[in-house]
């Protein structure tokens, strides 16, 4: 068996574009598709190691990771309306999932990508973090998306803008300007 064998797919480099000419998105043939309760809770390990190995952290903390995220993601399937994407080639390569808040409301809890994707042509359609967070809301009645994001978690913030989430306008702001977490909307 060959080293690239026992790799997981979302390690594996992507094709570049020649030089001149315009780069096709990387995940062009990426399928978009919901999971049911069932199958999230058959891809558990799958879905919990894929957090871990995306989330910047060194991999020596990637089981305590691994481990708070299924905790969460265990306590938020049980909410009303969750629901959960994934992208798949052959393999998983990325997933987003959230639940409806109130109506015209909807929470994306979290969007796995690769590191590559939250560099690479995040202002276009195709990118595959808008395209997940878009099907997500397309399938709530358009609703308004919400996330919370650490306020000094400068990566995670400048990745969500670029995808095009902005921040809660001040005058709509319930938590005090002191709260460790940023509020940010996606319009549908």
């Amino acid at each position: 068996m060959t080293e690239n064998a026992l790799r997981p797919a979302w390690e594996y480099p992507r094709a570049r574009a020649r030089p001149g000419r315009q780069c096709p998105s990387p995940w062009d043939a990426e399928r978009l598709r919901p999971l049911s309760r069932f199958q999230v809770m058959d891809r558990l390990p799958e879905l919990g190691e894929m957090y871990a190995a995306n989330s910047g952290a060194e991999p020596w903390q990637w089981d305590r990771l691994r481990h708070t995220f299924l905790s969460r993601l265990a306590d938020d399937m049980r909410r009303p309306g969750f629901a959960l994407l994934v992208a798949e080639n052959s393999t998983m390569t990325a997933f987003a999932y959230g639940f409806p808040l109130r109506a015209g409301l909807f929470a994306i809890r979290e969007i796995v990508v690769r590191p590559q994707v939250r560099r690479q042509s995040t202002d276009r359609d195709w990118n595959l973090a808008r395209r997940l967070q878009r099907r997500l809301l397309g399938e709530h009645s358009d609703a308004t998306g919400v996330t919370l994001v650490a306020r000094f978690d400068v990566p995670t913030l400048a990745a969500l803008r670029a995808w095009g989430w902005r921040d809660l306008p001040a005058g709509e702001r319930r938590t005090p300007s002191a709260d460790p977490r940023r509020v940010l909307l996606l319009d549908p």
